[in-house]
């Protein structure tokens, strides 16, 4: 006959195998039924079709479908809340993106923390905004440009697509780093915003690269540089900024996030996922034709990005100024 204390000493030895066991056999079998994929943005934009390209492959390789959940609202911040407040079994996944750093400063009233209360699982991502000038602008390079606003104050308008988004905040940025001082000129979208810099009504906009390339191919607006480390395979002869204003990276970063809970098992199985779609040539092309290139990373390194994201875009939304109730 086993003794009571034989008896608990055997429960508590097996009980974390068997929890361990649970979890590894809930994650080997991950997923068995359709996860939601939550977009803080309506359907049809950039971020949108992002979100759907990766869904389906992942539906394709999991053989669950990844249903697009589209959370419009508050900057983002519905989405990711209603993502943060779900279950974390991970059958809700959020789409991050650079709103989700952004805000953590720039709300004064958010009910979650994103860095503490979201998990990053991998990321797809980056996307240069260029910094785009209409061809009344003297300026040919962003040292040029430079010059040409400090020799003109109060002169040059920056539009942007909102206040509070990367188009605005890239700008922003740029003004911190340079000493330039521009008028910003938010508008509802980047459409309306670049209706105007064809018009000549501002001069200077850091725009997502997918809304405003065509417009810079056709030559009908001219690009001075791109704001990622390094220059664009889209715009090859496009300097990146930070060749002439050391340090300046303003690229969006896009991936996938998880509830903080979400299990470690189930976390790594979607990065794996992910990572193996991203190796594939037919989605680098896709997102390449969507202005970025394929990230292929650790949970740990996405998680590292996230960190340094939202401490880099704190220091530039306090330097704006900008505050959002």
């Amino acid at each position: 006959m086993i003794s009571r204390r034989r008896a608990l000493q055997m429960a508590a030895t097996g009980l974390p195998a068997l929890m361990l066991s649970g979890r590894a056999s809930a994650a080997l079998e991950y997923p068995t039924r359709n996860v939601r994929f939550v977009v803080g943005y309506p359907p049809g934009g950039a971020t949108d079709i992002l979100a759907r390209l990766i869904g389906q492959r992942l539906s394709e390789k999991l053989g669950q479908t990844f249903v697009i959940e589209n959370k419009p609202g508050a900057g983002n911040n519905i989405g990711t809340e209603t993502a943060v407040r779900a279950d974390p079994d991970g059958y809700t996944v959020l789409l991050v993106n650079p709103a989700n750093f952004i805000n953590a400063t720039l709300y004064q009233n958010l009910k979650f923390d994103f860095v503490r209360d979201v998990t990053g699982v991998a990321a797809f991502n980056r996307v240069p905004n260029v910094m785009t000038v209409n061809k009344d602008v003297p300026a040919k390079n962003v040292a040029e440009f430079i010059d040409y606003v400090k020799a003109n104050p109060g002169k040059v308008n920056m539009a942007s697509s909102g206040n509070g988004t990367s188009v605005h905040m890239s700008g922003e940025m740029f003004m911190a780093m340079t000493g330039c001082k521009m008028q910003h000129v938010p508008y509802r979208g980047a459409a309306l915003a670049i209706t105007d810099m064809l018009a000549g009504q501002v001069q200077v906009i850091f725009d997502n690269m997918p809304s405003i390339i065509q417009h810079i191919r056709s030559g009908s607006l001219r690009a001075l540089g791109v704001t990622t480390a390094e220059r664009s395979p889209q715009l090859p002869d496009v300097q990146a900024i930070g060749e002439t204003v050391k340090g300046y990276e303003a690229s969006a970063l896009f991936g996938m996030g998880a509830p903080a809970k979400t299990p470690k098992e189930i976390v790594a199985k979607l990065n794996e996922a992910i990572n193996a779609v991203m190796a594939d040539p037919a989605m680098k092309k896709q997102l390449e034709e969507l202005g970025g290139a394929p990230r292929i990373e650790t949970v740990d390194a996405f998680n590292a990005e996230i960190a340094a994201e939202t401490e880099k875009w704190k220091k530039v939304v306090e330097f704006s100024g900008l505050k959002i109730d």
